[in-house]
């Protein structure tokens, strides 16, 4: 997914929690919203940008299909989908369903998915912030490869990250 400078600032998730605080969620800019739709079209049509794939997930109140582009990141011979943006839509929508679709063209693979706790996510993110940084720094708060363990840590409960196994 392809990445603009946000004209947002975090907000809050709609449906979060009441913890006393909310979950953290940085909405797309109108021109991301556009670059996302495109990135998400050419992978519908078989053109994956970095390896990008479109993510098809059933909506937890709708019961519709929502689609987006995500980036599937491989760890250790594990492959994960990580929420740079926080806890967006998508994510709670594979909270309830517990797993979706990743489409490249007519390539469609069926997975389900475990969410990780944050104690696991250090690996996963510092190599997903390798590979991706260009594109999804700006949504970690001044957090990138290069940070301390301490310091991805701390972030962790903001990007969820679920491991996925495709179904055959």
């Amino acid at each position: 997914m392809l990445s603009s400078t946000p004209s947002s600032t975090p907000s809050p998730a709609p449906s979060a929690p009441s913890t006393g605080t909310s979950p953290y969620y940085l909405k797309g800019s109108p021109l991301n919203v556009r670059l996302n739709r495109v990135v998400g079209w050419l992978a519908r049509h078989g053109v994956s940008i970095a390896g990008t794939a479109e993510l098809s997930v059933v909506g937890r109140k709708s019961g519709r299909p929502q689609r987006i582009p995500v980036n599937p990141h491989t760890h250790a011979g594990e492959r994960y989908l990580v929420s740079a943006r926080g806890h967006s839509q998508w994510v709670r929508n594979m909270r309830a369903a517990g797993g979706g679709e990743l489409r490249v063209g007519r390539r469609v693979r069926a997975f389900t998915a475990v969410e990780l706790p944050d104690e696991e996510k250090l690996p996963i993110l510092r190599t997903y912030l390798e590979k991706w940084g260009w594109e999804v720094n700006q949504y970690f708060q001044g957090v990138t490869a290069t940070s301390s363990d301490e310091e991805i840590t701390a972030s962790a409960a903001d990007h969820p990250v679920f491991r996925i196994e495709v179904r055959n």
